[in-house]
């Protein structure tokens, strides 16, 4: 008999996780049987996981999230030029070649954020003045900051700050803006607030309530007056942490005027082509497998 063909999310904790959901309707929708659980997988255990990828019949691949980025890394046979140029991975694809099981490591968290903002960033929409700098902000400078570095410069911005509490944290995340042609500074969140009218988007990349008290610096307290915490016109925020939602600093984004995008959404479109890549499915309605996907985390089909 053939085994059963199967993929996981990998992370910690994970029992939080809609790629589930968003990966078993995908393949419904597909017409392809392949099973995708929720595995609670900690940084020590990467490399015994990496040997039941290849030892475990059925394997197609699996989806990797905080704090697991980085630790599967070593233990993979070949990495995207995008994972080698981040040093951080969302997805692992078990490939079979020669009779034997290669590993591959890929990024599609770039693809989600691109997807996730794309549509709403007022400059994507209108046009930008030839020269102009467009300017971003990421909260935090890990694994997911990585990849929101490299998302910020496919979607066109120019100068992007790292808002950290520790700068010597951010010395991967500085390096790789300098390789992307970013102009990128680490600052704390008591700057960035003053710089706040300034960016036409923040990506937060941290965990769940980490950002909450980034609120009051930011100046987006529900003490705010008109002179301070003020955004950018249609300025948008990307939280990636989308358990609880909406989030503390999503609240007060909204509330100061801004636009405000779920994490789930990034979790949709990098997961769109994670189901490419387990499925081997390349030609398909991708537009009615993304809107059931929508339905089946509660996300307004695009």
């Amino acid at each position: 008999m053939t085994a059963t063909r199967r993929a996981a999310v990998l992370g910690h904790p994970i029992s939080h996780s809609r790629s589930p959901l968003l990966h078993s309707s995908a393949y419904r929708a597909l017409g392809v049987d392949i099973e995708y659980t929720a595995i609670d997988t900690l940084p020590g255990q990467a490399a015994a996981f990496a040997q039941r990828l290849r030892t475990e019949p059925g394997w197609v691949g699996v989806s990797v999230t905080m704090p697991l980025k980085d630790a599967l890394i070593p233990h993979l046979d070949e990495l995207s030029e995008r994972v080698q140029r981040l040093g951080a991975l969302n997805t692992v694809v078990v490939q079979h070649r020669g009779g034997a099981v290669h590993l591959y490591g890929h990024n599609t968290d770039v693809d989600g954020i691109v997807g996730a903002m794309s549509g709403v960033l007022p400059a994507r929409r209108h046009g930008d003045t030839p020269g102009r700098v467009r300017r971003a902000a990421i909260l935090g400078a890990g694994n997911t900051a990585l990849a929101a570095l490299e998302a910020c410069a496919e979607l066109g911005h120019t100068q992007v700050d790292l808002v950290v509490r520790n700068p010597q944290r951010a010395a991967a995340a500085l390096d790789l803006a300098q390789a992307l042609g970013l102009g990128c500074e680490a600052i704390d969140s008591t700057v960035a607030g003053q710089r706040l009218a300034h960016y036409e988007a923040v990506i937060s990349t941290l965990p769940a309530h980490a950002a909450d008290e980034l609120v009051a610096p930011l100046g987006l307290g529900p003490e705010r007056s008109p002179a301070t915490g003020a955004l950018a016109p249609g300025a948008v925020l990307l939280d990636v942490a989308y358990d609880p939602w909406p989030s503390v600093l999503a609240t007060a984004w909204e509330r100061a005027g801004g636009t405000v995008v779920s994490g789930l959404s990034m979790l949709l479109y990098q997961g769109v082509e994670q189901v490419k890549l387990f499925s081997g499915v390349q030609h398909a309605d991708w537009e009615h497998v993304t809107n059931v996907m929508c339905d089946a985390v509660g996300l307004s089909r695009p």
